[in-house]
């Protein structure tokens, strides 16, 4: 696995990879500022410039104070919720990259069957779903957990992302239910491979690249564990 991880960082320099990670990380700084604009726009609506406090007054600038507030907020939400945003942005490169991986590691491989454009979007929409939802629930166990808060956090959602990588990826050579049979095969590390992934995604900056160092990643491991392995 570690082998696998280390080849899909070889190739990240490669011009395929190197659009689709400023392709990505273009979407998903837009995406986040779109929410942080909403969010100030809400702030804005909802909070008056003054307020009357018994005894002191008028006290102003409580909006101002808020919107620096809200910066500190939303860096800290993004550990959160770059790991839904790097899994509905998957569907969007997932092609360009396994392609680029399979053209240099796995060249003897026949030409793929890509994954209706329909299929696609559906799947990641679901999925995109299921993490917002799953997020949501793991930032209310992160708060009271303690210091395993982290531990569970990084297990729930390589295990959503383990599954849902793997299954993309396997889906273009073995379509969807020879993909569940695989990973059915191989639950335990696809996991551990969806949790090693998870971590770095809570890294502010680093989890811009990962989602397309999980997809190269991924691709590695469905060939060995397919028996394809270069």
């Amino acid at each position: 696995m570690i082998r696998d991880f280390l080849r899909a960082i070889g190739q990240i320099g490669d011009p395929p990879f190197r659009r689709v990670v400023l392709f990505g990380i273009g979407l998903a700084l837009l995406l986040l500022m779109a929410v942080y604009t909403g969010f100030l726009f809400l702030l804005n609506t909802l909070v008056p410039d003054t307020v009357t406090i018994p005894w002191v007054g008028e006290v102003g600038g409580l909006d101002t104070l808020l919107s620096w507030g809200s910066a500190v907020l939303m860096l800290g939400l993004s550990v959160f919720l770059m790991i839904p945003v790097a899994s509905a942005f998957t569907g969007l490169f997932l092609d360009s990259v396994v392609d680029a991986v399979e053209e240099k590691h796995y060249p003897h491989l026949p030409p793929a069957t890509p994954l209706p454009l329909m299929d696609q979007l559906i799947d990641s929409a679901n999925f995109f779903a299921v993490l917002i939802l799953v997020n949501m629930i793991a930032l209310v166990v992160f708060i009271f957990a303690g210091p395993v808060g982290p531990i569970l956090f990084w297990a729930l959602n390589g295990f959503l992302l383990g599954r849902e990588y793997f299954t993309l990826v396997a889906m273009r050579r073995l379509g969807r239910a020879g993909a569940k049979s695989l990973r059915a095969r191989h639950a335990g590390q696809i996991w551990l491979a969806g949790t090693l992934m998870a971590a770095p995604l809570s890294i502010p900056i680093l989890n811009l690249v990962v989602p397309v160092l999980g997809v190269a990643t991924f691709t590695h491991i469905f060939h060995r564990l397919n028996g394809r392995g270069a």
